[in-house]
């Protein structure tokens, strides 16, 4: 998993859990004797939220938090892209949250346990559509 030049990993962050929400945009007219009027008028919100820890005696860097955060700080949309290659699009990060844990005497953490929030920030008529086989792997143009 990749975000812009950042890549999630053994050596920099691995994370634990990855979750994506999707919504879609169905707003109501209330109606006397019936149910509510819906109406779909778009997509809504796409986020994604990485969770994991960084342990620098066993695995990546303190540093990687900070290069998140200052990723954060540049206000800049990044491209998301998983593993297999599927591209999820360009996403803002929204929230770095971090808990150290297991203090040394010096009162650094030996343990960092990180949630990162991302939105999706592209507009799908805008960007290169792509295609996704049954199982949910990336496929690249011509290879159906």
């Amino acid at each position: 998993m990749a975000l812009g030049q950042f890549v999630f990993g053994l050596d920099t962050l691995a994370y634990e859990e990855f979750k994506r929400s999707n919504s879609w945009r169905h707003p109501s007219t209330s109606r006397v004797g019936a149910r509510a009027a819906r109406q779909f008028v778009g997509v809504g919100d796409d986020t994604i939220s990485i969770s994991g820890w960084v342990s620098p005696e066993l695995c990546g860097t303190y540093a990687s938090v900070a290069e998140l955060r200052a990723m954060g700080d540049s206000g800049q949309a990044f491209a998301v892209v998983a593993g297999t290659g599927e591209v999820f699009g360009q996403y803002v990060i929204e929230s770095l949250n971090e808990t150290g844990t297991l203090h040394f005497p010096d009162g650094t953490p030996r343990r960092i346990a990180f949630d990162l929030q991302l939105t999706r920030v592209d507009d799908e008529a805008g960007g290169q559509q792509v295609d996704v086989d049954e199982t949910g792997q990336y496929v690249a143009a011509g290879e159906e």
